[in-house]
């Protein structure tokens, strides 16, 4: 085979390869911990990253993002094929369903700016799928009170401590309170 040959069949081999697409969703829904948990296991996702995002302060550290202190909301930064699982579907079959939208700033016993429900879009495509998502979660009739869920400006993302990441493998039967609700 010639050289040209070979830098040919080599070049034809690279361009047929093929990547697989990713987007990034990063959620906020309460604790971290436990919107982690279900998200990580949902099919098309690739990966998910507990951390901070949403506040003022610079490299926060879990202990800041307390009583307001930051600004920052405990967020998971979801790594996903949209050839499997679209950025609408993840949010309207999985993370509407996995918490309670409709309390402020509160997901069962854990309360705070920190545990709000907002969604920091990543493109302008996210945040009017998440707008018209939030329009007809509101009128389905699923939730007998008012969406609180906030679309914020995506912000700079703080992975959050290791010990907080997989945290609920790390520790079988560790609080959470969420849960798929129908």
């Amino acid at each position: 085979m010639s050289d040209q040959q070979a830098s040919s069949s080599s070049s034809s081999a690279s361009s047929t390869t093929t990547t697989p697409r990713t987007e990034v969703a990063v959620l906020a829904g309460g604790c971290f911990w436990g919107v982690e948990d279900i998200l990580r296991d949902i099919p098309g996702v690739i990966d998910t990253d507990v951390g901070y995002t949403g506040g003022w302060v610079e490299n926060p550290r879990y202990e800041d993002t307390h009583d307001s202190k930051s600004g920052h909301a405990e967020s998971v930064r979801i790594t996903f094929d949209p050839s499997v699982l679209s950025y609408e579907e993840l949010l309207e079959n999985w993370f509407f369903r996995l918490h309670d939208p409709t309390t402020l700033n509160r997901q069962g016993n854990d309360i705070g700016t920190q545990y709000r429900s907002a969604i920091f879009p990543q493109s302008p495509e996210q945040e009017e799928t998440a707008k018209q998502v939030i329009a007809r979660v509101q009128a389905s009739g699923r939730w007998k009170k008012p969406i609180t869920t906030s679309i914020e400006p995506a912000g700079k993302w703080w992975s959050a401590e290791q010990y907080h990441q997989d945290y609920l493998r790390k520790n079988p039967g560790g609080y959470s309170c969420h849960f798929l609700r129908e």
